[in-house]
C-alpha cells in the first residue's frame, strides 16, 4: 500500500468517527465501501491497468426462485442490448438454464476497447419488483440476480501447474436440459486448489471451447490473487460471500406498483424501466465510472 493510498484511508476512517457519521446513511455506505475497495486493492478500486480490457460478465440468479431465474434473463438480454448500442461485442460463452427456461447462470464476454472500464461498476446485487407472470394470482414478487464483471486477462503471467487442473468435456445444452450438439464439445475446467470452475461451450469445437475457458480461469485467478495479494495459488480461497437478497442491492428496478429504475450508490433515477432494460444504461454507467474514479 503506498503512502499516497495510506492517508485516503485515515482520512476515510476519521471521517468514520463523527457523531453524525450514519445521519446519511447512503453517504456513510459509500465511505465504508471507499474503505474497503482500498484497503482490498480491488479491481474496482486499482483498475487502471486493465481499462482497456474486454470484460468477462457473470449473471447469477438469487433470491426468488423461477422469478429469479427469469431475472437472470432479462439482465442477460439488458446487458446484450446495452452491448449492441455502445458498439462492443457480445459472446455467451456458458448458461445454465432453470425450471421454465430462466437463467440460473451465465458467463459472457464483451468484447471492445474500455469494455472493462464502462461495466466494472455494474457488479453487485440488482433487485426487480414486479407483478410475476408466474403466479397465478398476480401477486407483486421481488427477484434478486448478481452481476460480477472482471476484466479478460490474456496475457496474464500466471504459472498453473496442469496437476492442478480438472478438465471435463459434456454436450452443450439448452433451455429444458435438452442437449443442442451430439458432441461433447462444451469444456469445464476445474483449478483444484482453489475449487475455481470456468466453462465455455459457445463455440464449435472443444479446442476452441478449452482456449476460452483458460482465458476465463486466467482472469478469476488473476483477480483472487490480486485482491488477497498473495503469490502462492495454493494460498487461494474462493470469495462469493455477497448474499443475493433484500439489502445488498446496488439498483432496483421497479416495474409495480409505479415505474422507476435507481442506483443505490450514485442515486442516479429514471422512470423509464423499460429503456434501461432495453439497453439504455449508459447515465447509469457514466455515472458508477465518474464515482469509481474519485
Amino acid at each position: 500500500m503506498n503512502e499516497e493510498t495510506d492517508k485516503k484511508i485515515k482520512d476515510l476512517e476519521q471521517e468514520t468517527l463523527k457523531p453524525d457519521f450514519w445521519r446519511d446513511k447512503e453517504g456513510a455506505q459509500k465511505i465504508i465501501r471507499k474503505i474497503k475497495e482500498l484497503k482490498d486493492g480491488s479491481l474496482s478500486a486499482a483498475g487502471g491497468k486493465y481499462a482497456k480490457s474486454n470484460a468477462l460478465l457473470y449473471i447469477y440468479s438469487g433470491a426468488g426462485g423461477v422469478d429469479a431465474q427469469d431475472w437472470a434473463s432479462m439482465l442477460l438480454r439488458m446487458y446484450q442490448k446495452y452491448c449492441g448500442r455502445k458498439g462492443f461485442g457480445f459472446s455467451l460463452l456458458d448458461q445454465t438454464f432453470g425450471e421454465q427456461g430462466g437463467t440460473k447462470s451465465a458467463v459472457t464476454e464483451i468484447s471492445g476497447s474500455y469494455a472493462f472500464d464502462n461495466l466494472r461498476g455494474e457488479s453487485g446485487v440488482h433487485r426487480l419488483v414486479r407483478i410475476s407472470p408466474f403466479s397465478a394470482k398476480a401477486l407483486r414478487h421481488t427477484s434478486f440476480a448478481l452481476v460480477d464483471v472482471l476484466p479478460e486477462i490474456e496475457d496474464v503471467k500466471l504459472e498453473i501447474n496442469p496437476k492442478d487442473l480438472r478438465i471435463d468435456t459434456f454436450r452443450s445444452s439448452g433451455p429444458g436440459g435438452q442437449n443442442v450438439n451430439k458432441l461433447e464439445t462444451a469444456v469445464r475446467v476445474t483449478h483444484i486448489p482453489t475449487n475455481t470452475v470456468a466453462t465455455v461451450q459457445s463455440e464449435r469445437s472443444q479446442a476452441q471451447n478449452k482456449e476460452k475457458a483458460m482465458r476465463v480461469l486466467r482472469s478469476r485467478l488473476a483477480k483472487m490473487m490480486e485482491e488477497a495479494k498473495i503469490k502462492e495459488i495454493s494460498e487461494l480461497k474462493t470469495t462469493g460471500e455477497t448474499a443475493i437478497e433484500w439489502g445488498s442491492q446496488i439498483r432496483s428496478y421497479v416495474l409495480n406498483p409505479y415505474k422507476q429504475v435507481k442506483d443505490h450508490r450514485t442515486g442516479v433515477e429514471s422512470n423509464q424501466p423499460d429503456g434501461v432494460l432495453d439497453g439504455e444504461l449508459e447515465e447509469f454507467i457514466k455515472a458508477e465510472v465518474s464515482e469509481i474514479k474519485k
